[in-house]
Parts: C-alpha cells; structure tokens; sequence
C-alpha cells in the first residue's frame, strides 16, 4: 500500500481545510488509516484515525470536535476535515497505515510523504 496526501495550504485562524489521504492498493479490514501531524521542533502527534471496516473513529482530545476523519471505499480514500483552525495546528501532517488505532508512531507500517498545513493571518 502506498499513500499520498494531499489538500494542505495556508488558512486563516478560525478557517478549515480538507486533507485527503489516497491509498494505492488493497486495504483490508483489519486496516485502520491515521493521521498524524508534527510541528517544527516538536514530536510528531497522533491527531486521529479510522478502521477500514467499521469506520470507527478516535481523536487526540487536541483536535476533538474540531477535526473529522471519514472514509471513501470506493476511492479508497481518508479524509481529514479541519475546522476552527488555530495557530497551533500548522503542522506537517502525514496519513500511515496500521493494524490498530494507536497514537504510537511506529506502530504504523506505510507513511505518506505529508502535506504542510499553515494557519496563518
């Protein structure tokens, strides 16, 4: 499986934007898409993820009720929409794949290469 993000920009605090993540190959069941985001001179952060089979999801308390992760079976697609943008959310945010929805990093085995989000007046 590969992936590759897309969807980043330069927003004004307050604004949204919508990432999409596209996988290229099969994506099981047992798959669950994240996102992860990592600020300059800071560790990279779980911001949320999704189960392939049941779309369950789950959010870092940071973006809940702020961000929202859905999915596209049939484009085999995850998207992250963003609202009430603040400062604090510039990142780069990168989507992975793995086999539970971890907010560990490395417990994820397939890595988009990340699109840069800039919230910014």
């Amino acid at each position: 499986v590969q992936l590759v993000e897309s969807g980043g920009g330069l927003v004004q605090p307050g604004g949204s934007l919508r990432l999409s993540c596209v996988a290229s190959g099969r994506l099981f069941s047992s798959h669950v898409i994240a996102w992860f985001r990592r600020a300059p001179g800071k560790e990279r952060e779980f911001v949320g993820a999704i189960r392939w089979s049941n779309s369950r999801t789950y959010y870092s308390n940071s973006v809940k009720d702020r961000f929202f992760i859905s999915k596209d079976n049939a484009g085999n697609t995850v998207s992250l929409q963003m609202n009430s943008l603040k400062s604090e959310d510039t990142a780069v945010y990168s989507c992975a794949v793995g086999t539970s929805p971890s907010y560990i990093a490395t417990e994820y085995f397939r890595w988009g290469q990340g699109t840069q989000v800039t919230v910014s007046s």
